[in-house]
């Protein structure tokens, strides 16, 4: 899933196609078979691509990763909230909600 911020979109029009634009979230959910390095190889690609904030969900183990950059992560477990910070400003979801 992603996210792109009202007024990125050239003309306000969201195109056909996914274009050039990076979100300014993305959310990846692992499945039991995603490997741990691909998920990482995404993430990389998406801060490379300019994705400001990526959340990594990991139902099997109830927690999610928080990426602003490879040296900017952190981990919140089920009783934690994801959080929009300044791509999202105000949202808030508790992950055990997501993961529920």
């Amino acid at each position: 899933m992603s996210f792109v911020a009202t007024g990125r979109f050239p003309d306000d029009k969201v195109p056909d196609d996914f274009g050039d634009l990076a979100p300014d979230l993305a959310v990846e959910v692992l499945s039991p078979h995603d490997r741990p390095r691909h998920a990482l190889d995404k993430v990389g690609e998406y801060l490379e691509a300019g994705v400001r904030l990526i959340w990594v969900i990991d139902p099997r183990h109830g927690r999610a990763v928080v990426y602003r950059s490879l040296s900017d992560v952190r981990e919140i477990g089920t009783n934690d909230a994801l959080d929009g910070e300044d791509v999202i400003p105000g949202f808030h979801c508790a992950l055990r909600d997501v993961l529920s």
